[in-house]
Order: C-alpha cells, then sequence, then structure tokens
C-alpha cells in the first residue's frame, strides 16, 4: 500500500509518500481501506518533535488516528459480518496516513445512513470533542457567545449549536473569505480577528451589552482580547490554544471581575466518554444537528495539509482522501 511516512522529525517536507507493507490486523481488529484520514493540529507539532501534546512517537512512523472507509478483512475473533461495512474510528494510535489501517473491533461506529466518510472522519473526534465542550460550557438561549476560530472544525460546529439554541453569536476567525463563511453561518456578527480594531467593532456592535461567555480555541494575544470583552460574571472556555501561545488569565483579574476560567481541553482528556460522545456527535451529523465542512487534500499532499493548517488557512476539518478520488 502507499502510505506517508516520517523518518526525522522537521518541516512538512520530511513526510515521504511511498509503497509500505499492508498492515494486518492482530486478534479482535479490523482492517480498513481507508477512504478519509482526519488530520489533527497537534500532529503538525508532533512532527516538528515538539514535546506539547501526546508522547512522540518511535520513528520511522505514519500519523494520523483518524480514520474511515471500508473493513476490508478481520482478524481472529471478529464476527465475519465486518467485512463491507462503511466505519469510523478514533484509532487512538497512529496509521491512518495510509491506505490501509488496522483499528480494534471495539473502536468501531458504523457510519450512520446519509454521511460521507469525510464527515463522519470529521465527527468523531472534533465532533465528539465539539459535543463534550456544548456540556463543559452550558450554553443557554440568553448568553452572549462569543467564538474564536470560528470557522474552524469546532468552531462552525459550537457556532451552529449556539445558533440553534437561540444565543446571540459572535464569530471571530482569520481573514476575509473565513468571516465571509461565518457569517453565512448565521453568526449575529462576524469579525476578522487579524484586524487590530476587531474587539473595538465587538463593542460597539454589542452595545449596552457584553460578551458572557467566550469559546477559544487559539489563546496567545487573540485569546487576551477574547477574554478582555467579557463582561462581570463571564465564562472563559479554553479548548486549546492553536496559535501555540497558552493564555492564562491572572487569578486576582479573574477574582476581580467575577469571571471563570475553564480549561476544557484538560478536563475532556482527563475524563471524557469517548466513545458515547462519538456516537452522539455522528448522530447529530446524520440528522442535521450539526454539520461539519470539510477541506481534504489527497494523501500524497499530507505535507501541504500541515502547512496549511499551521498557517490556519483552512475551512473545517482537514482530511486526506486517496488520490485521484
Amino acid at each position: 500500500m502507499r502510505a506517508v511516512v516520517l523518518y526525522q522529525f522537521g518541516p512538512p517536507e520530511n513526510f515521504r509518500f511511498e509503497t509500505v507493507p499492508d498492515p494486518v490486523p492482530g486478534p479482535d481488529q479490523v482492517r480498513i481501506a481507508v477512504k478519509a484520514a482526519g488530520v489533527h493540529q497537534i500532529e503538525t507539532a508532533m512532527r516538528e518533535g515538539l514535546p506539547i501534546g501526546p508522547p512522540l512517537p518511535e520513528l520511522p512512523a505514519i500519523f494520523g488516528g483518524e480514520v474511515a472507509g471500508v473493513v476490508e478483512s478481520v482478524g481472529t475473533g471478529v464476527d465475519a459480518a465486518w467485512v463491507g461495512a462503511d466505519v469510523v474510528t478514533a484509532l487512538g494510535s497512529p496509521g491512518g496516513y495510509a491506505e490501509r489501517a488496522v483499528a480494534d473491533v471495539s473502536a468501531l461506529h458504523r457510519i450512520p445512513d446519509g454521511l460521507d466518510h469525510a464527515s463522519a472522519v470529521a465527527m468523531v473526534v472534533t465532533g465528539s470533542t465539539t459535543v463534550g465542550l456544548l456540556d463543559i460550557a452550558a450554553l443557554t438561549r440568553d448568553d452572549v457567545v462569543l467564538v474564536t476560530s470560528a470557522a474552524g472544525g469546532v468552531g462552525r460546529l459550537v457556532l451552529q449549536f449556539a445558533r440553534r439554541i437561540g444565543a446571540t453569536v459572535v464569530g471571530a476567525s482569520g481573514g476575509p473569505a473565513k468571516t465571509a463563511a461565518v457569517r453565512e453561518l448565521g453568526a449575529d456578527l462576524a469579525v476578522d480577528y487579524n484586524r487590530p480594531d476587531w474587539p473595538d467593532t465587538v463593542r460597539e456592535a454589542l452595545g449596552d451589552r457584553h460578551v458572557t461567555v467566550v469559546v477559544d480555541g487559539v489563546e496567545g494575544e487573540k485569546g487576551r482580547a477574547a477574554f478582555e470583552l467579557l463582561g462581570e460574571g463571564g465564562r472563559y472556555v479554553t479548548i486549546g490554544a492553536s496559535s501555540r501561545e497558552p493564555f492564562r488569565p491572572d487569578e486576582a483579574e479573574l477574582t476581580r471581575r467575577g469571571v471563570t476560567f475553564t480549561d476544557a481541553l484538560a478536563l475532556l482528556i482527563a475524563g471524557q466518554d469517548g466513545p458515547a460522545d462519538e456516537a452522539r456527535a455522528l448522530a447529530a451529523a446524520a440528522d442535521g444537528t450539526m454539520v461539519p465542512a470539510v477541506q481534504t487534500f489527497p494523501l500524497s499532499q499530507a505535507g501541504a495539509a500541515h502547512t496549511a493548517l499551521k498557517a490556519r488557512a483552512t475551512t473545517g476539518k482537514v482530511v486526506l482522501v486517496p488520490d485521484g478520488g
């Protein structure tokens, strides 16, 4: 099979697209003909060898822990009825940047009717993260919600949910194209957070109202600016730092303003019910409650996908698909 292999940590150009042996499913495993593989922001840091997320893999390595495709063979102890099934899985281990991958049968979800492989792989991690995040954020129709990276995989799903429950939504993203996309998603206000005056635009638009909840996936200076837009008693919920610049508000400032800070990502890592939330996310996509956006790259162009993702030049979930379709 063809796969994307990393032999040395470093830039995206270190990826090599080459022929490697097909993986063999072990006991209680299946082999999947991969139709879509998710690319995660943390994988760009892992490729560089930065120890800021999961343990770095031993090299050579094939990245990719989010896979959707068709079961083509099974290992011992697995019902042969799985063969031919459309499935999606968060493998929890590398191997997805390839034409074939193995996964434990216990980690599989059958893809609901009407959901394609790319959308399913977008929801199995990004979607499950979002439903867990929304449980933590506890948004209500009375909230004024500021979502940063609102054109991204998690951001646009949060925006859709907030609009559906009737909250006022401010979507912040980078550049005119993404700002337009956020506006089309139904945000009450869409702002370009690459403009230095974007916080003033939010204040002017809200008038006497204040932001009550920030859902932030960027942190850094943009996270700080979003935090400062919170009114007294507001909630700041972070789901990661795509800027790679962590932002943590000062405890004294939190107390003075009566603002709460929640690291949702840490809470999810510590206690999320992964399989249940994955199923909830897939069901939400299948019934149209949450509609993911997907930006695809050919498998052979995994390096280009990493470059675009790190530069925040993508919209929605980045997904690798087989070359030629």
